[in-house]
């Protein structure tokens, strides 16, 4: 089998209003934008991929199908060193990798979970936020996903004040003491488009995690930058609360680091943006033998979150993310998908399909 064509969709989607993403420091986000590519073989199998996108989009098309077409797309690792060479040039390819797993598990009659050895399990979602809400705006939130049957809520941190991020960290705490509960707050990466947000110093970091460990969360995400392997190591030796990060690191170089240097009691790759859908399962692997947990990062967009969960179910991974900050809905997420993956009473399995499982919708493109 040989690949013999790339085509690129830049795909849009308008929500239903905006909202503001913690990581976006003062842009309301009015759509859900990705790159598509479709990666075409002689045999007639098509797989797709996914990275999210902003402003239009960036095309590549010409010069990723460099890097592709000719090739066998079960020869994973040669593919991935051209994948390799294109980040040295251009746009993050890892992404690329979910479409030559798709087209894999197509041409085998099998899903990708089961290519990486796993089952098709439930795993626990938890409803993942994406922005900054008042006390009485987050708890009426998290009262209706708890009325939807999710069992944990992951809050966003890192505002202006940490005495407010804290406020409503204790009041959700206080209202819901049986509800798991997860902090991120988001100093690992920003994509500015305006100069605004702040980062945190070690100290507040430090003060945080401590105040969120006596409230019980499970764990504390990206409360500092993501090369800062040394203050990661410190602080996860200064609190017991769980440390998690890796989300948006760039090649599973950067993600061994993390492991070598013991930043993390939870590593957290997104196989679209971070490494590539097989090097995070290697990563996944690495990881549990080092006594270190795996909860994949999932916010992009249907197709970046399936893949994932593929992932997920080949591990032995707790719990997985399932972005909901209303207009960011399951079904804005999921626009690339025929129908959207909806959890079951808090729960997700991957799709048992061959391949990646999914059909694609790109609309008018």
């Amino acid at each position: 089998m040989r690949i013999t064509g790339v085509t690129q969709h830049h795909a849009e989607n308008a929500l239903d209003g905006s909202y503001r993403p913690t990581w976006i420091p003062g842009y309301p986000q009015a759509t859900n934008e990705a790159e598509v590519i479709e990666v075409e073989t002689d045999n007639g199998t098509v797989g797709y991929a996914a990275s999210p996108s902003f402003a239009g989009g960036i095309g590549y098309e010409e010069q990723l199908s460099l890097f592709l077409v000719g090739k066998d797309p079960h020869e994973l690792g040669s593919v991935r060193r051209g994948l390799e060479t294109f980040d040295l040039l251009g746009p993050r390819p890892w992404h690329v990798e979910m479409a030559l797993w798709d087209i894999i598990g197509k041409d085998a009659g099998k899903p990708v979970y089961e290519l990486l050895g796993g089952t098709n399990r439930e795993i626990r979602a938890y409803a993942s936020t994406g922005e900054h809400k008042g006390v009485d705006e987050r708890l009426a939130y998290v009262e209706e996903r708890v009325s939807e049957g999710f069992e944990a809520v992951k809050l966003r941190l890192g505002r202006d004040d940490i005495e407010d991020d804290l406020r409503v960290a204790h009041r959700v705490s206080d209202e819901f003491p049986d509800l798991t509960l997860m902090a991120d707050a988001n100093m690992g990466w920003k994509a500015r488009v305006v100069d605004e947000g702040r980062t945190w110093t070690f100290s507040e970091a430090l003060r945080v995690a401590r105040e969120l460990d006596a409230l019980g969360f499970e764990w504390l995400e990206e409360p500092l930058g993501r090369h800062d392997y040394a203050g990661y190591a410190r602080l996860r030796e200064k609190t017991d609360i769980a440390i998690a990060g890796g989300e948006f690191t760039d090649g599973v170089h950067e993600l061994r680091e993390m492991l070598r240097n013991d930043a993390l009691d939870i590593v957290q790759p997104d196989c679209s943006v971070a490494c590539g859908l097989g090097q995070a399962k290697s990563i996944a692997d690495e990881a549990e033998r080092a006594g270190v947990r795996y909860t994949p990062h999932s916010w992009t967009n249907g197709l970046g979150l399936v893949a994932n969960l593929h992932i997920a179910s080949a591990t032995d991974a707790r719990w997985f993310e399932y972005p909901y900050e209303p207009p960011f809905d399951p079904g804005a997420r999921d626009f690339l998908l025929d129908e959207p993956l909806l959890h079951d009473d808090g729960r997700v399995s991957p799709p048992d399909e061959p391949g990646l499982g999914v059909d694609i919708d790109l609309g008018d493109d």
